[in-house]
């Protein structure tokens, strides 16, 4: 009989632990898993960065479209409205269109 007492608080026990450090993991709700090697990345609002980066644009609608795919791709949009590539790394810099021009803004 004590044994089965034992072993019931050692599975209470087992189960609060793990409760318990389930809940630690709320934190991080604004950050997804992304990647082969499962790094937890920020969200970051691309509509909201995109139009800051291409508010004088003079083609805004299609500088946003190709500003939004870069940001969903490379998790990054460059402060400013023009330059500062540097900041989001090669992934920004590098990608291309099919006409092998510079993609993002």
């Amino acid at each position: 009989m004590a044994l089965r007492i034992v072993l019931l608080l050692a599975v209470l026990l087992f189960c609060f632990a793990h409760v318990s450090i389930a809940e630690g993991d709320v934190e991080n709700v604004n950050q997804i898993v992304k990647g082969a090697n499962r790094r937890m990345m920020d969200v970051i609002d691309c509509d909201a960065k995109c139009g800051v980066r291409c508010s004088v644009h003079s083609r805004p609608n299609v500088c946003k479209r190709a500003c939004g795919t870069c940001c969903v791709r490379c998790k990054c949009v460059p402060s400013g409205t023009y330059g500062n590539k540097e900041e989001c790394g090669d992934c920004y810099v590098k990608m291309t269109t099919h006409g092998n021009k510079p993609k993002c803004p």
